[in-house]
């Protein structure tokens, strides 16, 4: 998981400038900009747009911690070292696409998902996961996961077995034919599934063993949002 703040500070620092200068830059005051470094308020999308509008940040460094810092490193023609790997930044991979969602609310009905298409997105966005031909995308439909992933973001799954799952992974499961996206947590043999929205009215979803028609699809290992 991306920490927001260490983000915030590392931009702050390479911008040579002291903080409260930094935040007058993009219209924030002294106090309001330190709540966001300090971790103290969630930070929104109109100062990540604010930052890319004016110090030419990459958005995707809130969500993908191998992401690069700045928009002119994903378009110049250097090279980036990720996970030991070096990869092009302006080189592109194709990835299986659903052109369905998955909830981020109560779980929803998707009748399939054969009706693969593809999606080409940069590798430097992408980071280490670049190129992996396991991963696929869709789109989160609702609120459930709002603190964190926004309604309509592009989210990026890699399948992964049940007991290789952490406590706060984000993963895409189903239930029957009832997709959603939530976090995980195992409690002795009960698997819960914890939305993290701001809206308190949406609660956990419990399964015991046996589990029979669950299925976890896979872990969400990045999530791209739409800033306006």
């Amino acid at each position: 998981m991306v920490d927001i703040s260490t983000i915030l500070k590392e931009i702050v620092a390479k911008s040579g400038m002291e903080q409260e200068k930094f935040g007058e830059t993009i219209g924030l005051k002294k106090a309001a900009f330190n709540n966001y470094v300090q971790g103290r308020r969630e930070l929104p999308k109109s100062v990540i747009t604010k930052m890319m509008e004016v110090h030419n940040i990459n958005p995707a460094v809130f969500f993908d911690k191998d992401a690069p810092l700045y928009i002119r490193d994903i378009n110049d023609s250097r090279k980036i070292n990720s996970s030991n790997n070096l990869i092009s930044v302006q080189s592109t991979s194709e990835y299986t696409y659903f052109p369905v969602h998955a909830s981020a609310g109560p779980p929803i009905r998707i009748d399939s998902l054969t009706d693969a298409e593809t999606i080409t997105i940069p590798d430097a966005v992408l980071g280490r996961h670049a190129g992996d031909e396991e991963l696929f995308f869709m789109r989160v439909n609702g609120d459930s996961m709002n603190k964190v992933i926004p309604h309509q973001s592009l989210i990026g799954v890699k399948p992964i077995q049940i007991n290789e799952l952490k406590n706060e992974d984000i993963i895409v499961y189903s239930d029957g034919y009832n997709y959603s996206v939530k976090r995980f947590y195992r409690d002795g043999d009960r698997l819960i599934f914890r939305p993290e929205s701001h809206d308190a009215s949406f609660t956990d979803y419990t399964v015991s063993e046996p589990y029979e028609d669950l299925r976890l699809h896979g872990k969400v290992v990045i999530y791209i949002v739409n800033l306006d």
